[in-house]
């Protein structure tokens, strides 16, 4: 089974890797790779203190109330193209790709 490749103008080969896993338990919230995404892939969420997922509202005046801390989750998988921009940026090293099969 080989891994999907793409050649570069540089004549240099490049296997894009894609996002499967972000680790909860270590991840801040702090919503660095949301901002660097560049296809919508990912979703920030709270957890309450029996780790439901709670939504969370993009209003400045947010009740913290509702959740125990706030996450990053993978919304749409499919939209994601393998950058790494996402992990290169992520202060907790939070990320775990992987390179798609041919």
């Amino acid at each position: 089974m080989s891994h999907f490749s793409v050649t570069l103008p540089s004549g240099e080969s490049w296997t894009p890797t894609f996002v499967q896993n972000i680790n909860e338990d270590t991840c801040i919230g702090c919503g660095r790779c949301f901002k660097v995404c560049p296809r919508g892939v990912l979703e920030l969420v709270g957890l309450n203190d029996e780790g439901e997922r709670i939504a969370v509202s993009s209003d400045e005046d947010d009740d913290d109330e509702e959740y125990e801390k706030k996450v990053m989750t993978i919304a749409h998988q499919a939209l994601c193209i393998g950058c790494t921009a996402c992990a290169r940026i992520c202060p907790k090293k939070c990320y775990t790709h992987a390179a798609a099969n041919a």
